[in-house]
């Protein structure tokens, strides 16, 4: 049985942290407590353990992991092209339940599965995930489950699923987020909400709008309206916009209720 650490006193959240920073740093797996529930991490920049917490999950490289981050400043290094109104998503929003799908630096030497360039990050508002975070760095995490079955919500209900295949198992008692993560794709000139989640999606669109960076080169043009057309000009939809390639393949976030 992999051992269990209670992070809930002092005594065994420091003996957890430094345990599990050790381990992680060696290519094993760790369970942590989110802001949200149970996830099962690894680090990032080490493509054999990525490989081998998506085989404790029992899924394939077409779900890549999220990446947890401890710092703010750490986009800048994970993500590149990273918009005005992302920036101030991030500002309002970290630490919390807000995962943003960016364009990924192409120079970083990580294999997170078939990502299509992007790469999904998100703060926890967790104070054991983000001690862990802060000693190794960005982690790969997903939901503390075998794909297909419920969330983990407790360290006893992720130790049932994952077992012996984790190595660190750190117990910050029960979750207490009932919702999973906005997710937001960013890879565009404006935000697109790819799932709704705990932080309301028109709240955010508003604050993006505020932030968007629009041509200057744009004029009104001259009103050539023909004066026999009926028709009212402010009443035109406009057609749905495409799906971002991001967004088709956009990393699973470790927020899922399911890991579908």
């Amino acid at each position: 049985m992999s051992p269990v650490f209670d992070c809930t006193t002092p005594e065994g959240r420091q003996d957890g942290i430094a345990k599990a920073t050790a381990g992680v740093r060696h290519g094993d797996l760790v369970v942590l407590p989110t802001d949200t529930l149970y996830g099962i991490g690894a680090d990032a920049f080490s493509p054999d353990a990525v490989q081998r917490l998506l085989d404790a999950k029992g899924r394939g490289r077409e779900m890549p992991p999220p990446v947890l981050v401890a710092d703010i400043r750490t986009i800048d290094g994970l993500a590149t092209d990273v918009p005005a109104y992302a920036r101030a998503l991030i500002e309002r929003y970290w630490p919390g339940p807000l995962t943003l799908v960016l364009k990924a630096q192409p120079s970083l030497m990580w294999d997170l599965g078939d990502t299509g360039g992007t790469v999904a990050v998100r703060m926890p508002d967790h104070e054991v995930a983000l001690e862990l975070l802060s000693e190794v760095g960005p982690m790969a995490v997903s939901s503390a489950n075998r794909t297909g079955h419920p969330a983990s919500r407790t360290v006893i209900d992720a130790a049932t699923q994952l077992g012996a295949s984790v190595q660190f198992y750190l117990d910050g008692g029960p979750v207490t987020g009932g919702l999973p993560s906005t997710i937001v794709d960013c890879t565009r000139a404006e935000p697109t909400i790819l799932r709704r989640g705990a932080i309301d999606a028109d709240e955010i669109l508003a604050l993006a709008a505020e932030h968007l960076e629009l041509p200057t080169d744009q004029t009104d043009p001259p009103d050539q309206t023909d004066p026999t057309d009926q028709t009212d000009p402010t009443d035109q939809t406009a057609p749905s916009a495409e799906p971002a390639p991001s967004a088709e393949r956009a990393p699973d976030p470790l927020e899922e209720k399911h890991d579908e």
